[in-house]
């Protein structure tokens, strides 16, 4: 039985070996580095597949369809790069700017709420660092990961419930 499904799966795979090494070519020159070629590969591989369970004409020319889709990824992915770049700037920036703050009890407060961050997920921490110390609205930080609204402001509203508790927990606020 599972040979049979091998098969299947074999005879199922939209992308011969030339094919596939066609697009592992035009990922490497588009600049997307080796350890995320094989995830490419699968990223038109699946693109080809959800374009046959739509019920699309398959492509005249699949080599050419999957070279054009594996250069359309490897400038995604090197605007993903870029953006994630971009908001590593500006965290480092904003740690610039931070002014020294005075007394004890700021220092408590903000060596709290800096150790509730670390524990946050990432995703629901880098809203909250973007929303909260670099002050963007919603709608920019929305924009800036490639996110919906609503998607920013569930992490945020998570996030900060969380952190609420967590400094009530340590009898902080």
């Amino acid at each position: 039985m599972l040979r049979r499904r091998t098969r299947r799966a074999e005879a199922a795979d939209p992308l011969d070996a030339a094919q596939e090494d066609r697009v592992r070519a035009v990922l490497s020159l588009g600049g997307v580095p080796h350890g995320d070629l094989q995830d490419g590969v699968q990223q038109v591989r699946l693109r080809l597949l959800e374009r046959a369970a739509r019920g699309d004409e398959a492509p005249r020319d699949v080599s050419a369809w999957a070279a054009v889709v594996a250069s359309n990824l490897a400038m995604d992915w090197h605007r993903a790069r870029r953006r994630q770049e971009r908001l590593g700037e500006r965290l480092a920036s904003l740690r610039q700017e931070l002014p020294a703050q005075d007394g004890a009890e700021s220092r408590v407060l903000s060596l709290a709420v800096a150790q509730g961050l670390d524990e946050l997920p990432d995703t629901q921490r880098q809203v909250v660092v973007l929303r909260f110390y670099a002050d963007l609205p919603v709608r920019a930080i929305a924009e800036e990961l490639g996110i919906p609204e609503g998607t920013v402001k569930s992490r945020l509203h998570t996030a900060v419930r969380m952190l609420r508790a967590r400094l009530r927990e340590g009898e902080v606020v």
